[in-house]
């Protein structure tokens, strides 16, 4: 089976929802290619086909397109297809030649799957897959979702119309895009994020300061709901406990400075440390040695984060919304707050803290007994095999 990933970038080997789902297709003998624009040097995973370039040098950009279009010579039944797909979805031909262009290295494909790892990236190719005899997929992780739809009104239109499976971390996603247009009967999977049990670290007590160590995963930017965390650590401080509340993440210049600035105001300049961007290993040791994981978003696909501090046996807390209800078991795996109230956050943390030691025991035996069971790597490999067959 011929499977086409198709990604702005070859993944990190931390980014093991990517790299484990190629391991896991390649070990069932499919033969897996990563259509990028960018590839990394130390990327080997699989075969990468880099996008057509774009220049900003009109004279280079003229050679760059005659190039292609020398190249889609032998491919023309196909290019002939596609631009009757197009003229079918009422496309102007500008439109088509320049789509064209942008998916030449595609058009040139022979495969079975054509699959794109975020919806965004279908855009303008949706007619892609049927003009080469493939069917689509289309994950759905979250900002495409979320996010995106916001200000693109109906973007996905053209991709309900024409995609052959979907496949979504979380169950609140699809049910969202279903309420987006793309119908019900639709094929779909539910793959969840997955945790690599190996490769994290073993959690580690603080050394005894009296001072409780909170940690979030965040970029700074609005839909993380940071402003709800960091009025949540005022409260506390006003009831007398001592922490520290580490923030991992950097993000856009506004919401660093308003968020830093909002800890400033509410007297927090000792409380809240802004630790800005960490690698995966780092930020893993930050949360190894937390006694509280804390995810304070007002929107989520189902965060990878909150289900790596599960597995490491940390406290966690999250707001009740997208898909983290499917992510923690609350009461059970760890606790759900209101969303966008910084009182229930703060009671929450104060409520986890008052609780015995052997309650508190049960609850991170039952939240890793959960990851190992229904999160595990080689879960997600079999059910991406299952997805294309």
């Amino acid at each position: 089976m011929q499977i086409a990933i198709i990604l702005s970038n070859t993944p990190s080997y931390s980014e093991t929802f990517f790299t484990s789902k190629i391991k896991g297709l390649r070990d069932n003998g499919a033969q897996v290619t990563l259509y990028c624009q960018n590839k990394k040097a130390d990327f080997n995973l699989c075969p990468v086909v880099l996008s057509p370039k774009v220049s900003h040098n009109p004279l280079l950009q003229l050679l760059y397109f005659l190039k292609e279009f020398v190249l889609l010579m032998p491919h023309l039944p196909t290019v002939f297809r596609y631009i009757k797909l197009e003229r079918n979805e009422r496309t102007g031909l500008l439109q088509i030649f320049k789509n064209i262009y942008l998916n030449a290295h595609l058009l040139k494909a022979k495969l079975d799957w054509l699959h794109f790892g975020f919806a965004t990236m279908a855009l303008g190719s949706e007619t892609v897959a049927k003009a080469i005899g493939a069917k689509m997929a289309v994950s759905f992780r979250g900002f495409d979702i979320n996010v995106y739809p916001i200000k693109h009104h109906n973007c996905y239109k053209g991709l309900w119309k024409h995609v052959d499976k979907v496949h979504s971390i979380s169950q609140y996603l699809l049910s969202k895009a279903v309420a987006m247009g793309l119908p019900a009967e639709t094929p779909f999977a539910i793959i969840t994020p997955a945790v690599q049990l190996d490769n994290l670290p073993l959690s580690k007590a603080q050394p005894s300061s009296g001072n409780i160590k909170i940690v979030t995963i965040a970029r700074l930017n609005w839909i993380k709901g940071l402003d709800v965390a960091i009025a949540a650590m005022a409260k506390l401080k006003e009831n007398d406990f001592t922490f520290k509340y580490y923030i991992i993440g950097d993000g856009d210049k506004n919401y660093t400075e308003r968020y830093k600035f909002m800890a400033y105001e509410l007297g927090l300049n000792e409380e809240v440390v802004f630790c800005g961007k960490l690698s995966h290993h780092e930020t893993l040791e930050h949360v190894s040695t937390a006694d509280l994981y804390v995810q304070p978003s007002l929107n989520e696909g189902f965060c990878n984060a909150v289900l790596e501090a599960q597995a490491m046996g940390k406290l966690t807390i999250a707001s009740n919304v997208g898909g983290l209800p499917e992510n923690i078991v609350d009461g059970k795996t760890g606790w759900l707050f209101e969303n966008l109230s910084s009182e229930s956050l703060a009671k929450q943390i104060a409520m986890v803290f008052a609780m015995d030691e052997a309650y508190k025991n049960t609850i991170t035996q039952n939240a890793q007994k959960r990851v190992k069971e229904a999160f595990n790597i080689e879960k997600q490999q079999r059910e991406f095999v299952g997805f294309y067959s």
